[in-house]
């Protein structure tokens, strides 16, 4: 065992290892920091730490401190026995002593309702050591790495709500492709390039034939299917290079970079085609394909000859592909 001389002061140690868990952004490094600082400045041998994932019903050991590898797994065994001081702890919110080592419960509160987020446990030389581990010191260990793991929860927490609203702000959330204003500003992004490379893009308005006939019959889960359907298609049907998004109630747009516009349109009509009936009613779409410098220099005016391809080909039947003259 090391002198207790060459040990850091104990709130020396202990500030260590917070500033380690306030201020890091992995919670297994600031944990370890802060529960490493902890021991050391209190001369015990070892540490452990479970956790309660919201998503699983029992808590994981997820960090030993002071053990080698054979120690570590017979920890792992050791924890899942109901009566082991840092099972008993975490389960039942209370401080634990058992021999050489004292558990105690990692917890928060929120508004007034208390959350168990695991246990830490340390281990002294013996009982004695042990009993005269200063209780406060070992309280506010639990208490900063409660802290430390709830803090880098809810950090995870906002990223995650972050990440699902910029998904949400970019994708239609019936169909899963890109919105209108996603492929707008990929249109423009694609012209501006071609622009400057010299080359071309193709655009492609496609319509649902028939969608609200289609809608009345099969109702508005069936219509829904089928634009979900259509949406997989479209999406199946297309090169890396394509985008395709849900730009109205029952129109699909694709911006393909090149010449090849008509080509995809075409195996997406195909591909539409194979859909089982829905509501009695077949399902098909038809499609208006227009192509950047030759219809148009910007967006607005390649949208606009599109959409003109497509009355276009409306105007001659279902499940067509018109391009522009």
């Amino acid at each position: 065992m090391p002198d207790p001389s060459d040990r850091p002061a104990p709130i020396e140690a202990l500030a260590a290892g917070v500033a380690a868990a306030t201020r890091g952004t992995d919670l297994d490094d600031a944990i370890g920091t802060l529960v490493a600082s902890a021991i050391a400045g209190l001369g015990a041998q070892s540490a452990m730490v479970s956790l309660q994932d919201p998503d699983r019903p029992d808590p994981e050991l997820t960090l030993t401190i002071g053990l080698d590898e054979a120690a570590q797994a017979a920890a792992v065994a050791a924890v899942r026995d109901p009566s082991h001081p840092l099972t008993v702890a975490g389960r039942d919110r209370t401080e634990i002593r058992g021999g050489a080592t004292v558990a105690l419960p990692l917890i928060v509160t929120r508004a007034g309702v208390e959350e168990p987020l695991g246990a830490v446990a340390v281990t002294f030389a013996d009982a004695a050591a042990a009993d005269a581990a200063d209780g406060s010191y070992l309280r506010l260990l639990a208490d900063v790495a409660a802290l430390a793991v709830d803090r880098a929860r809810l950090a995870s927490t906002v990223a995650e709500r972050s990440e699902w609203f910029e998904r949400l702000a970019h994708t239609d959330p019936l169909t899963g492709l890109a919105n209108l204003r996603t492929i707008s500003r990929v249109l423009e992004l694609e012209l501006a390039r071609a622009g400057r490379q010299g080359g071309e893009v193709s655009v492609a308005i496609f319509d649902v034939d028939d969608f609200a006939a289609l809608n009345t019959a099969a109702g508005r889960d069936g219509g829904d299917d089928v634009l979900r359907s259509v949406a997989s298609v479209l999406a199946g049907s297309v090169r890396l290079v394509d985008t395709v998004a849900r730009s109205g109630g029952d129109e699909f747009l694709l911006v393909a970079p090149g010449s090849a516009g008509a080509t995809v349109a075409q195996r997406v009509l195909e591909g539409v085609a194979q859909l089982p009936p829905t509501g009695g009613r077949s399902v098909s779409v038809t499609a208006g394909v227009a192509r950047f410098p030759t219809d148009g220099t910007d967006a607005e005016s390649v949208l606009a000859a599109a959409q003109a391809a497509l009355e276009r080909a409306r105007s001659e039947g279902r499940g067509r592909v018109e391009a522009t003259d």
